[in-house]
């Protein structure tokens, strides 16, 4: 299997930022979310569809360990991804799809509005 990943970052421009931040002194960048791309050209059972699984990471609880599973000639695949509640509304850009042999998983993580 061929993997492409990337992860989209960027500046949460949040209330407590726009105060104490500026655009010459930004704040901190921050995983926005992730997306995964993998490619499998040889599955015994074109039909069968990847299915992904989370899991905790038994060593550091701000990570989980999402699992990609295609099934034979392919071994499962792990990444280690951040602990953040994920944003499933294709608006937000949610993709879960197998076609032509190529399985996409893309998706952000939600925001939270700052309050005092």
């Amino acid at each position: 299997a061929v993997v492409s990943t990337q992860s989209t970052g960027g500046y949460e421009w949040n209330k407590y930022n726009q105060t104490h931040y500026d655009q010459d002194n930004p704040p901190p960048k921050i995983v926005q979310g992730y997306k995964f791309n993998i490619f499998y050209q040889d599955l015994i059972d074109p039909t069968s569809t990847p299915t992904y699984k989370l899991k905790k990471c038994p060593e550091d609880k701000d990570f989980k360990i999402l699992t990609i599973s295609a099934g034979p000639p392919y071994e499962d695949i792990a990444f280690k991804v951040l602990n953040r509640e994920w944003e499933y509304s294709n608006r937000y850009s949610f993709k879960s799809q197998y076609s032509q042999g190529i399985f996409q998983l893309w998706f952000q993580f939600k925001r939270y509005r700052y309050r005092r």
